[in-house]
This record gives C-alpha cells, structure tokens and sequence, in this order.
C-alpha cells in the first residue's frame, strides 16, 4: 500500500510539475509505455500531413481551383476529419491505396492534391487499426506499418516522376531555382514520415517478439502493399 501510494503520489507531483511538458492524464493510468509513443506517432504524422497538403496546394493551386470556392483550409478540414459514411463524391467511392492511385492516374480530373492526400491519410489510419488514441488492450500489426513505409517510399518516387501526357509533372513537388537550388522540403516531409512508420514498427516488432516480413518492393513501383 505505500508503494502504491508512493507512485500514486509521484505521478501527481510530476503532472502538476511547470518544467513538464504533458501535463498528468489519468487516462494514462491506462496505457503502457508502448501506447504513449504510438500516440505520439500517430500525432506527428497527422502535423505531417497537415504540412504536406499545405505545401502541396501552395505548389499546385490549379488542384485548388477545381473545385469553386475552394479554400486549403477547407481541404486540410476535410482531410483530418473523420470522412463521412458514403465516402467523397469526387474520389469516387475511393479510400487508401486506391485513392492514391486515382491520384496518379493521367486521366483523372478531379483534384489530385486532395484525393492523394485522402489516401495517405486513410492509408495509414488504417495502418493504425484506424486508432488515434492507444490503451493496454490495443494492438497494432507491424507488418502494416512497414508496408505503408513501403507505399510512401512509392509516393515519392511517383511525385518527382510521373508526368502527364503533355511530360509535365502530375503534381508539381521538389523543384529547382533558376540558380539551381533544389527544393527537396516534399522529400523530407516524406522521408519523416516513413522514419516514424519504419521506426513505430520495428518497436511493435520487438515488443511481440514477432518478425516483419520484408517485402521486395522498389520505390519506382506504380503497385502499394496492402494494408
């Protein structure tokens, strides 16, 4: 009883601590170390997404001008929101990995930015068992983690490469100045959130002492993995 009471009173103590940055939760109560930093995953990918779709309409703002009345705010709402039941009219029914190649296909007229950005969203909520709070019962599959790794790792490839009939850019991303200094800031928004997935799953990995299968899948393929 006076170690429960000690811990009890240490958790308080630090809570209500100025130099901590996260105040005291009791939810907490109910998480495992391993919980807290899927948490913390799972919120700066959500930053980093915010921050990708910004970039890119800033960098494509025909995307924008598709649909009247547009705003990017508007978009980055509708993006982080929980999606409605029947889906988006304009992606056609369309989530994940399918989303994200109606993106890329040189048909499509709708806009690209936001229907790519749906599914990476969606893509890896769904690699978080479409969680965004973890508790000691929760589980996460590191094999889906590392497989949308793999798929972002894709997307990047297909943004830097994939050009519409005319050989210009689908989407317009890492550019270069007339001086010739290369914009990459799209790469390492990428690049970070492919380190928090590849990281978060080897993590889950050795915690259930389960092995991730690595998957031959090169970053110029047009195909996602599953998740």
């Amino acid at each position: 009883m006076r170690i429960a009471l000690t811990l009890i009173l240490a958790l308080f103590l630090s809570g209500c601590s100025p130099e901590n940055v996260r105040s005291f939760d009791v939810r907490n109560l109910a998480k495992s170390d391993i919980d807290m930093v899927a948490d913390a995953h799972r919120a700066e990918l959500d930053r980093l997404i915010r921050k990708l779709t910004i970039k890119l309409y800033k960098r494509n703002p025909r995307e924008l001008a598709k649909v009247p009345r547009m705003t990017i705010n508007l978009r980055v709402q509708q993006i982080m929101a929980s999606p409605p039941a029947d889906g988006y009219p304009e992606l056609q029914g369309r989530w994940g990995n399918s989303a994200m190649r109606l993106a890329f296909s040189r048909d499509y007229q709708g806009d690209r930015v936001f229907t790519l950005m749906v599914g990476i969203r969606s893509m890896i909520s769904a690699s978080f068992n479409n969680k965004h709070e973890f508790f000691l019962l929760d589980e996460l599959d590191q094999q889906k983690l590392y497989n949308s790794a793999r798929n972002l790792e894709s997307v990047a490839w297909q943004l830097n490469n994939l050009k519409d009939l005319r050989g210009e850019p689908l989407l317009l991303a890492n550019g270069e100045t007339k001086e010739g200094i290369k914009n990459l800031s799209f790469e390492r928004t990428l690049s970070k959130m492919i380190a928090l997935q590849d990281m978060l799953a080897s993590i889950i990995a050795d915690t259930t002492n389960r092995t991730i299968k690595n998957v031959v899948h090169r970053a110029a393929s047009m195909t996602f993995l599953p998740i």
